[in-house]
């Protein structure tokens, strides 16, 4: 008869994630990742085979549950100017960190999942901008704005204002 789990997968995932904003790639290895929940390295190496294969784990779960964010705040926000920035701020704290894009650049499998995402969020944008070759422009103008704003705020940044963008790009 099978254990029961204790600690769910989606519980390693975001310790997996949360040692790889910390310390990147190195930060995470069956011992580090036994230390932040409490398992066994031997119960890790039992649910995920591989170190590699307990990163893409939880780098393709991070992916899909953003993914899932992006859909959500899609039916929650207007379709209109302002519609795009209730998107955006929905998806404010769904950025994925520096540290999960750099890991995910070295699987195209993961690459994939991004370039979905990422789509997704432009898709969103476009749409409250009224649809067209011109509110693709603007949605890929912001998504790049906002994307850096979570980079360059954490490193102590100015954050630009998306609405005074919207205005600009929508023109």
């Amino acid at each position: 008869m099978p254990r029961i789990k204790l600690i769910s997968d989606d519980q390693i995932f975001r310790s997996i994630c949360h040692l790889l904003i910390i310390g990147g790639d190195k930060a995470v290895s069956f011992a580090s990742v036994a230390r932040a929940t409490g398992l066994a390295q031997a119960t890790l190496a039992q649910r995920f085979g591989t170190r590699d294969g307990m990163v893409f784990a939880a780098l393709e779960a991070e992916w899909t549950q953003l993914y899932v964010r992006v859909l959500t705040a899609g039916q929650a926000a207007p379709q209109s100017t302002k519609g795009a920035l209730t998107f955006l701020k929905a998806l404010d704290g769904d950025a994925p960190d520096g540290a999960i894009l750099a890991a995910t650049s070295r699987d195209a499998r993961l690459r994939e999942k991004a370039i979905v995402w990422r789509n997704a969020v432009e898709s969103g944008l476009a749409e409250r901008l009224g649809g067209g070759p011109k509110a693709q422009d603007a949605a890929s103008g912001l998504f790049v704005v906002w994307q850096g704003q979570h980079v360059w705020t954490k490193a102590g940044g100015n954050r630009s204002k998306l609405k005074d963008l919207v205005k600009r790009f929508t023109d």
